[in-house]
């Protein structure tokens, strides 16, 4: 009996496709909503707005279009504002057929595809998480920033054969600003200048006075002094970031209550001036920082880029599929041909992947598996397996709203040690023996 074939199935008859561009947006609607079903559109706001009117008039309530650098962002806004259903996206998943590439095709196939359910939309936080993570990638590019005029510093003291990074690790740190901003204030006697150093560090006053015979060159000292100048000018701009978190946290705040003490005594480095760690516990519900490798910086990230809204995810391990943390499938002839998780520029995975590499020295249960991972695979891929369960378990204690606790590095050895016991033995019983454990030997 010859089965019948069946056609793909309208899913979305009033669906709508958008090419867009940075000049114009070619938008097509169904054929027979309008006489001319294809139409161009100027990027300014004013055709923006005929552009959504257009789409209300010809009865379309959803929308595809592609994510093109950032300019499908103000459109994006516009039509979910006037109550459209907007989905964005990839521009790998709509390739055409070769040889026909042009702007019309492009929205027409678009639509055709949106309209058979073809097309998925990428993820997209609500409103008030997107201008929180807005901000807080300002505030990325303002540290990158400042970090290039930390190397300018270092590049003038070096041009003056001052080796004060030989003896200070962070020339960024207390001892070391103390002593550049001692030098662009006219001090030159290495002896008064190694006076600044902090009791905790290591190198002696001596070996700092040694690194501090330079040249003293104008033209250097003229460079070091920008240099400083420019930093300071960052980190002003750094703490109106801050202040500005601050207050988005705030209105986003729905849990009362203290977090308690950290588990970490030290702040990071660059970690916003001001408490984090219970502006997140009021935002969460849940302390993330109790999860070993995760600081506030990370939890920070992780928040800004996805949100506390995990229903878009029907699970912990779609959630880091989405993330990028899952092994790829790529199988041809029934054999695997690739098994290599997918190349992806998600903020929040490289947020987790630098929490797992940072948990090769915890004596903790995660910093055991961690080092597990490394003794089977190589270092990447124990990385993003471990970033793979730190995934998973954020998303746990998001949707749970249970607290995270740690068992010990013990408790996951002797975990271990019981399944390897476990699989061994089945093993032997299979082929025909019998596991003992051997008594120990009295020496």
């Amino acid at each position: 009996m010859a089965m019948r074939r069946r056609g793909f199935e309208v899913a979305h008859p009033n669906a709508a496709g958008i090419d867009v561009g940075s000049a114009s947006h070619w938008v097509a609607v169904p054929t027979g909503s309008d006489e001319q079903p294809v139409r161009e559109f100027k990027s300014f706001t004013e055709d923006l707005q005929q552009l959504a009117d257009w789409l209300i008039a010809c009865g379309v309530n959803t929308v595809a279009m592609e994510s093109t650098g950032v300019y499908w962002i103000p459109l994006f806004e516009l039509l979910e504002a006037r109550g459209l259903s907007v989905h964005l996206v990839n521009t790998r998943h709509v390739k055409n057929v070769a040889g026909r590439k042009s702007d019309v095709l492009d929205c027409q196939w678009l639509q055709q595809l949106m309209s058979y359910g073809l097309l998925s939309g990428a993820f997209r936080p609500r409103e008030q998480i997107c201008a929180l993570r807005a901000v807080s990638r300002q505030r990325e590019m303002l540290l990158s920033y400042q970090g290039r005029h930390i190397q300018h510093m270092q590049k003038a003291l070096a041009q003056m054969n001052l080796q004060l990074t030989n003896v200070l690790a962070d020339i960024a740190g207390k001892t070391g600003q103390a002593i550049i901003r001692a030098i662009v204030a006219g001090e030159r006697d290495p002896l008064v200048l190694a006076k600044f150093r902090d009791p905790r560090v290591r190198a002696s006053e001596s070996d700092i006075a040694k690194s501090l015979c330079g040249t003293w060159r104008e033209e250097h000292l003229f460079a070091l002094k920008q240099a400083v100048a420019l930093y300071d000018a960052y980190a002003e701009r750094l703490l109106e970031c801050d202040r500005q978190l601050q207050q988005m946290l705030g209105l986003l705040q729905r849990y009362a209550g203290d977090v308690g003490k950290p588990k970490r005594r030290s702040q990071p480095k660059n970690a916003p001036a001001f408490d984090l760690r219970n502006c997140l516990y009021g935002v969460c519900g849940v302390d993330l920082t109790r999860i070993d490798g995760v600081d506030v910086t990370t939890a920070l990230k992780v928040i800004c880029e996805i949100g506390t809204d995990m229903s878009r995810f029907k699970s912990g391990k779609h959630f880091a599929s989405w993330l990028g943390l899952c092994p790829g499938t790529h199988k041809s002839g029934g054999k695997v041909l690739s098994a290599a998780s997918k190349r992806t520029t998600n903020r929040a995975a490289q947020a987790l992947r630098m929490a797992a590499s940072a948990l090769r020295t915890s004596q903790s249960a995660l910093g055991a598996y961690y080092r597990r991972l490394c003794a089977r695979f190589d270092r990447p891929k124990a990385i993003t397996a471990t970033a793979h369960k730190l995934a998973r378990l954020i998303y746990t204690m998001l949707t749970k709203g249970t607290e995270y606790v740690d068992q010990g590095q013990t408790y996951y050895e002797q975990r271990y040690r019981e399944r390897v016991i476990h699989h061994l033995r089945q093993k032997a019983r299979k082929l025909g023996f019998s596991l003992a454990a051997l008594e120990p030997q009295s020496t």
